[in-house]
C-alpha cells in the first residue's frame, strides 16, 4: 500500500449523484453546486461517477468530460474517487488512466463476464494497476457484478498501487474477515450507508454515502458520532431516517436521493434509462418522510444548542 496516497483515503465521502438536465445531458452546474455543498459541510471526500452516479448510462465520453469538469470544481480541496469500471477491460483502463493523471483515486470493479476465475479477476487487476498510478480501488460491488470472497480481496491487497477497497458486500462474516485481514494493509471503506454502523464499529476506515445527496447533515452526524465512540448517538441519528430507507429500497436509492433532493430545492430529481424518476403518484410519501427528517433535524439542533446554554 502507498502511505502517501492512502493517508487521505478515510472518512465521510459523499457519493455524487449525476444531474441531469431536461434533455438528457449533464448538468454540469448543479454538479457544481453539490460538490460545493459537501465540501462546505466538510466532507472528507468525493466519489464521483459511481453506481448511483448512474455511470452505466453513460459514454466513455460523456464520463471523461465528468471527471475533467468536477477535478477543476473540486481544485484538490479533498480527495476523490472516480470509478472507472466498465464491462470493456479496455475502457476501464482508458478511463483509469485519466482519473489517475487528474490525480484522482480510480475505482475498478471485477470484470463483470460469465463464468470468470478467481485467477482471472487477480490477473486483471495486476494488469489494470499500473494505470492507476499507486491509487487503485478496489470496488467489490454485488450489485453490478462478481463479489470478491475475503479470500481474494486478501490477494488484491498484495498488488502493488493497490490503497483502498469499497466494500459493497455488507456480510457480518466477510466484514468480519476483511476488518481483520486487511486492516493496515488497505483503506477499508463501506460502501453503503445503508447499514454502515456494523463495519465502522468492526474497525473500517470510512464510509461512501449516496444518500448524503439529500441528508448531508444528518448521515454526517451519524458518522461523526461513530468517529467519536459515541454509537449510542449514532444509532439514534441513524434510526431517523428509516423511513427514508424503505422508500429507497421500494424506489431505487438514485431515483429516491434525486427525488428528495428536489423537495430540498437540489435539483430536478431526473434520473437517465433505464431508470425512470419516482412516480408523481409515490412523490407525497417523499415529500412526507422528507420533511419529517428535516424537523427532526431542527429539533437535535435546538437540544444541542439548549444543552450548550445550560
Amino acid at each position: 500500500m502507498s502511505n502517501e496516497r492512502a493517508a487521505r483515503l478515510q472518512g465521510l465521502f459523499n457519493i455524487t449523484v449525476t444531474p441531469f438536465a431536461a434533455d438528457g445531458s449533464i448538468d454540469f452546474p448543479a454538479m457544481g453546486d453539490s460538490i460545493e455543498r459537501m465540501i462546505g459541510l466538510k466532507f472528507d471526500g468525493l466519489l464521483i461517477g459511481g453506481t448511483y452516479g448512474e455511470f452505466p448510462a453513460m459514454s466513455p465520453d460523456e464520463r471523461a468530460a465528468l471527471f475533467r469538469r468536477t477535478t477543476e470544481i473540486i481544485r484538490d480541496r479533498v480527495p476523490v474517487m472516480f470509478c472507472t469500471a466498465a464491462s470493456d477491460p479496455r475502457i476501464s483502463q482508458e478511463l483509469t488512466t485519466l482519473a489517475a493523471s487528474l490525480g484522482g483515486y480510480p475505482m475498478v470493479t471485477a470484470p463483470y463476464v460469465s463464468e470468470i476465475t478467481d485467477e482471472q479477476i487477480v490477473e486483471y487487476f495486476r494488469w489494470i494497476a499500473p494505470s492507476a498510478g499507486s491509487s487503485l480501488v478496489v470496488y467489490n460491488a454485488p450489485g453490478i457484478g462478481i463479489t470478491l470472497s475475503p479470500r481474494i480481496l486478501e490477494r488484491l491487497a498484495n498488488i502493488d498501487g493497490a490503497v483502498a477497497l469499497k466494500q459493497g458486500d455488507l456480510n457480518p462474516t466477510a466484514i468480519d474477515e476483511i476488518a481483520n485481514r486487511l486492516s493496515g494493509r488497505m483503506r477499508l471503506f463501506c460502501a453503503s450507508d445503508l447499514a454502515f454502523l456494523g463495519p465502522l464499529t468492526a474497525g473500517f476506515d470510512g464510509l461512501s454515502s449516496t444518500n448524503s445527496c439529500a441528508f448531508p447533515e444528518l448521515i454526517s452526524s451519524a458518522f461523526r458520532a461513530v468517529q467519536s465512540g459515541d454509537a449510542s448517538a449514532a444509532t439514534k441519528l441513524h434510526r431517523k431516517w428509516f423511513g427514508f430507507r424503505e422508500l429507497a429500497r421500494v424506489h431505487g436509492q438514485p431515483q429516491t436521493v434525486k427525488a428528495a433532493m428536489r423537495v430540498r430545492g437540489w435539483g430536478n430529481g431526473l434520473v437517465r434509462p433505464p431508470l425512470q424518476a419516482v412516480p408523481v403518484v409515490h412523490m407525497p410519501d417523499i415529500e412526507h418522510v422528507t420533511r419529517d427528517i428535516l424537523s427532526s433535524l431542527e429539533s437535535v439542533r435546538l437540544d444541542e444548542n439548549l444543552a450548550m446554554s445550560a
